[in-house]
């Protein structure tokens, strides 16, 4: 069979043959080398940052490291500047992988991985998925995520799903007569899984549910579902599994990083351990024990491009009581929750949608720092921003032109720039939140 996934990985400049021999080493050995890794690869990346990055040097300072714990801990704020300020020597914007974060905490920031590094985030993702019997070169895939509405973008986007073997729905409008459209694709296409972001798949599921269609009953090749993103609750994943028919399995990522936790075939929400070292803090930073809840701290140990180490990825979770160095469980993820926004024309519409306004309102001078987006009436939106200089009339218009275009003509928009926004008792920022009753 020809495998056009991988050819495009390694087109790209990514070394898969050498990630995916490498995660198989790891991937053996057994509790006591497990945890010895973990610890040589920690002092390794921390080492190898303080030699090769200026930008890490000048943040790292003059802490006197005795343990572990003493390593100063990074968060977005901390990558709101220029890339090319934060990337170590010997590497450049054309010789890594380069992306942009969501912005769903609300600091996005452009980011950088090694090839390498990301090669073994792909090995990783194709191991995972794996567990399932699913294969990124011959699984179709039905993917609810957004997409890039101008032509240049759209069409790229479409390029990678051929290259990825999926079909994209876009997410911009869920509304009863898009989502018969949707069920009518089940019904004519051997879709092996579904994947994408947790709402808009919840909205189908319910969708289905008003209809009384079991989705394997019209698509017998469906194996399972993952969602990802956002906050899955458990009774919307009873009902996907209700509606579906398949397994629903719970993916918690980040772009910046890795995959961090993929639930496993004994229904384990298992974090990835080959790639990051994932600790809990309570405010103070300091450890907690397994069990306690703190915030989501992550140290990429392979990314040598640019510095990710005790990283707060601004989410709190609580690792399993029955957790180790080389099987640690997520026992529980607070945050990651979006809205829906209902628009006057009856249109619904994921507050993911707004991931890829946020795309036109970053730009790589660090100037907007936060921001969050409220639906404070059903025509009405206010954006609420921090930034070391106001927003020209010419980028409010650009906003305004981009979340029309994603959404829908005759909305109103106040743009309001703030000296701090505010916070969950969670400490997350959300990106949209809806003041709808």
């Amino acid at each position: 069979m020809f495998r056009l996934f991988d050819l495009t990985l390694k087109l790209n400049g990514f070394p898969m043959k050498k990630a995916k021999a490498e995660l198989n080493k790891i991937i053996s050995f057994s509790e006591e080398e497990h945890q010895q890794f973990i610890e040589n690869k920690k002092q390794e990346i921390v080492n190898f940052h303080l030699k090769n990055n200026d930008y890490y040097k000048v943040f790292f300072g003059n802490h006197n490291i005795k343990n572990w714990s003493d390593t100063p801990i990074m968060t977005k704020k901390d990558f709101q500047k220029p890339l090319s300020e934060r990337l170590s020597e010997g590497y450049n914007v054309k010789k890594v992988y380069v992306n942009k974060t969501s912005g769903s905490s609300g600091d996005p920031f452009i980011f950088a991985k090694d090839k390498f590094c990301h090669a073994l985030t792909w090995a990783n993702i194709i191991n995972r998925f794996g567990w399932f019997e699913i294969d990124f070169n011959s699984s179709l895939q039905a993917r609810f995520y957004g997409i890039s509405l101008d032509f240049i973008g759209n069409k790229k986007e479409r390029i990678k799903d051929f290259l990825k073997n999926s079909y994209r729905f876009t997410i911009f409008d869920l509304s009863d007569g898009v989502l018969e459209k949707v069920l009518l694709k089940f019904q004519n296409e051997n879709f092996n899984y579904i994947n994408g972001y947790t709402s808009s798949i919840v909205l189908f599921a319910k969708f289905l549910q008003k209809k009384g269609v079991i989705l394997t009953s019209v698509c017998p090749t469906l194996k399972c579902c993952i969602v990802t993103s956002e906050m899955l609750f458990d009774d919307d994943k009873l009902l996907m599994e209700k509606q579906f028919g398949v397994p629903i399995i719970n993916e918690y990522g980040a772009s910046e990083l890795d995959l961090i936790a993929f639930q496993n075939p004994n229904n384990e929400w298992q974090v990835n351990s080959e790639t990051i070292f994932v600790e809990i803090l309570d405010e103070n930073n300091n450890v907690l024990p397994y069990g306690k809840e703190g915030r989501v701290v992550i140290t990429s140990l392979f990314n040598k491009a640019h510095p990710f180490i005790r990283y707060d990825i601004g989410d709190i979770g609580i690792l399993d009581e029955k957790s180790t160095f080389k099987k640690p469980i997520l026992k529980k993820l607070i945050g990651r929750t979006n809205d829906i926004a209902i628009l006057p024309s009856g249109k619904k519409s994921p507050g993911l949608t707004f991931y890829y306004v946020t795309k036109s309102i970053i730009e790589d001078d660090g100037n907007v720092k936060e921001f969050v987006i409220k639906q404070t009436k059903i025509d009405t939106f206010e954006v609420e921003y921090v930034s070391e200089k106001p927003l020209t009339e010419n980028q409010i218009l650009n906003i305004e032109k981009a979340i029309t275009a994603y959404l829908e003509n005759g909305l109103i928009f106040t743009f309001l720039r703030k000296e701090k926004l505010e916070r969950s008792k969670s400490g997350k920022l959300k990106q949209f939140v809806s003041m709808l009753k």
